[in-house]
């Protein structure tokens, strides 16, 4: 018969006096491996399920440092019911904070929650009293000296038979007394959270952007030549009266001869043309210099300097390949993979092929010296004044590179903020953000209905997505003409412009093509614009009478005056009974007044319905009178109640942005806001 098996005896945990638990601490990115996402001045409100066996009281703190500083600040949290806690922390400072809780069993708040029970009940006090005398005292034996003193004064007072019992009462369950208990703990029943939980913290232009995308070759006021940064310099009046305060070039170096693409993507270049600007480098540099024709480095420094006097920021692109000419390939043909007749790979996306492009191998035997190469380009750029950086295609190239990256400029820079250019899986896309891009591009140009704009936004403003996936809206890029603008005419434009600059507190629009309201694509069921910037230089006629510049910065001056647009939080979809309008509010989280866009989503036809306004997220009452006033048009309107009726024509008022004024109550107010 076989033997038993013996028990193995289960080692007894060091900390066997700790009772309490603590679960789902949030905001919390996968288990605390990557940061939440808050700019200076933003709040984290954090929360813990925290309890214990039986039916004893628990004590529960948040902790949280700036990472640099040793020393910890504490939050008593709050009960929000169900054995859930609450508290919040407002980062101050660029960098990154940590944050934890702690929790202990709270024998002086059950013993005062039960001595209170006991005396309504007129039951006798006297052992009771003489408990929470011991509970003090003992608490007295680790606390300061000032606070030794008085609890042990008040320790003596409770149990004090001259006094009255009311009174002894009283000291039992005054706030003092829980407020020396709290701290003190006893250190042997005190549960930490560990490991403790970051938070990645940035200025405010990583919450709230508005970004224009152009390319200097095309800002030459002659048709024909090519244009410099000091053309592009010109031109920084026009963009700052339209709103917009990041400016973002495509990439300014040299530019390959090998294999150069023509118009239209060509693959055989005619003797004039200029070829991408992404298949970068050639004889006279690669990504640490910028194209001749451009100008010189000192004049890019001007231009960044001029462009700061008109609070306008410039984005550089980084766009980690190379053209065949590039120094690097003669330099460094290890980077590179090759293939079996020994000719360098280029790039493809099959069918596609880009010959004039050659990836680096991020699996090479010497990656160690291709990252810092990279790196050191980052930096590169840096020491010229850029602190925004658009990143082309961070998902073809290896997620712990981009991790090492960002984290390494970060940790001297902590301003410098990163766009990610990756139009690829979701999971992918999230990846990106967690490991440490500022912002990110997403789906937003193919999301035309309300339901899948509804769906989407609301996947991107929930948690945990909102705490690490900061959306950067675009309508259209150099290489997305999206149907929608293809064959919706101006009115589209419109459309697109309302909904990127109002669901987004960031979002941008590649000029003057946007403006100008260029649709032409190369071919039917094409997403490529029909002669391409990328491929040619081109001359834009910027007093077009159809031009959008006067709605464009009219809205971004609507986004400037209210703080409610201005972050991607308080984001509320409302009812409205029909399916060509969609309608949303934002409300700032910190109070204010609440704006609600109306938007027709049809640009061919108008279109009306019944709005069914959700009262309570607006912070308004049923049957309440408000006013609403159109920032687009100027218009007001008195609405009473929930349900209103709105009507939208796309030829001429294709959205209403309107503000709420709840204070409105009468109609001589209204008259007086008019």
């Amino acid at each position: 018969m076989p033997a038993r098996p013996t028990a193995v005896a289960r080692e007894m945990p060091v900390a066997g006096k700790v009772r309490v638990v603590i679960e789902n601490v949030t905001p919390c990115v996968d288990g605390g491996r990557f940061p939440v996402k808050r700019v200076i001045g933003e709040s984290v409100n954090v929360e813990a399920d925290v309890f214990t066996d039986g039916h004893d009281a628990v004590c529960c703190r948040l902790l949280y440092r700036a990472e640099r500083s040793p020393d910890w600040h504490q939050v008593p949290m709050a009960p929000l019911g169900n054995d859930r806690w609450q508290a919040r922390f407002t980062v101050q400072e660029l960098g990154r904070y940590v944050f934890t809780v702690i929790a202990w069993v709270d024998h002086v708040g059950t013993w005062q929650r039960d001595l209170a029970k006991k005396h309504a009940a007129r039951q006798d006090l006297t052992v009771d009293l003489q408990r929470g005398a011991m509970l003090a005292r003992e608490i007295a034996s680790r606390a300061a000296e000032i606070d030794a003193r008085r609890l042990t004064e008040w320790a003596n007072a409770i149990v004090d038979p001259a006094r009255d019992i009311e009174e002894r009462v009283l000291l039992a369950c005054s706030e003092e007394l829980t407020e020396l208990a709290h701290r003190y703990p006893d250190p042997t029943l005190v549960l930490r959270h560990e490991p403790p939980l970051p938070v990645e913290v940035d200025r405010e232009k990583a919450r709230f952007s508005t970004w224009y995308e152009l390319f200097p070759r095309s800002t030459s006021p002659q048709p024909g030549r090519h244009g410099t940064f000091a053309d592009t310099e010109a031109r920084l009046p026009y963009i700052a009266a339209m709103g917009f305060d990041v400016l973002y070039l495509p990439p300014i170096h040299p530019i390959g001869v090998t294999a150069r693409k023509g118009r239209n993507n060509a693959t055989t270049a005619g003797p004039d043309d200029p070829g991408s600007p992404w298949a970068i480098g050639s004889a006279e540099g690669g990504h640490k210099e910028v194209h001749p024709q451009l100008g010189t480095l000192e004049d890019f420094r001007r231009l960044v300097a001029r462009a700061g006097e008109l609070g306008i920021e410039i984005a550089l692109d980084i766009a980690f390949q190379c053209s065949p000419d590039h120094p690097y390939v003669r330099e460094h043909p290890e980077w590179f993979l090759k293939r079996p007749d020994g000719s360098i790979q280029y790039a493809e996306n099959p069918p596609k092929k880009y010959q004039d492009i050659f990836p680096f191998h991020f699996e090479c035997d010497a990656w160690q010296e291709l990252w810092t190469e990279l790196k050191s380009v980052v930096e590169f750029w840096i020491a010229q004044g850029v602190r925004i950086f658009r990143v082309d295609n961070p998902h073809t190239k290896p997620f712990a590179f981009w991790e090492w990256l960002i984290a390494e400029i970060k940790r001297t820079r902590p301003d410098v903020i990163f766009l990610s250019e990756a139009f690829t899986r979701p999971k992918v896309m999230y990846r990106l953000a967690k490991l440490g891009f500022t912002q990110s591009y997403t789906y937003f140009a193919w999301r035309n209905n309300k339901h899948e704009l509804t769906q989407y936004f609301r996947e991107l403003t929930s948690a945990p997505v909102c705490d690490f996936f900061r959306p950067n809206l675009w309508p259209n890029t150099p290489d997305i003409l999206t149907e929608y603008l293809q064959y919706g005419g101006r009115p589209a434009f419109a459309i697109r412009l309302v909904l990127a600059a109002t669901l987004g507190a960031s979002y941008g629009v590649y000029g003057p093509a946007f403006e100008l309201i260029e649709h032409r694509a190369r071919e039917p069921g094409s997403e490529e614009y029909l002669d391409s910037e990328k491929y040619q230089i081109r001359h834009w006629d910027l007093d077009r009478p159809d031009s959008l510049r006067d709605l464009i910065a009219r809205v971004n001056r609507i986004r400037r005056e209210n703080v409610a647009l201005q972050s991607d939080r308080g984001l509320v979809f409302h009812r409205v009974d029909a399916e060509a309008i969609i309608a949303y509010s934002k409300t700032p989280p910190s109070g204010g007044d609440s704006v609600l866009t109306v938007v027709n989503l049809d640009p061919h036809h108008a279109h009306a319905g019944w709005l069914e306004l959700d009262l309570r997220a607006l912070g308004l009452e049923a049957d309440q009178r408000f006013q609403v006033h159109d920032l687009l048009t100027g218009s007001r309107f008195l609405w009473n109640g929930a349900r209103n009726y709105v009507a939208l024509d796309p030829q001429h008022t294709p959205a209403h942005i309107f503000r709420i004024r709840s204070r409105v109550r009468t109609e001589q107010d209204f008259d007086y806001f008019m």
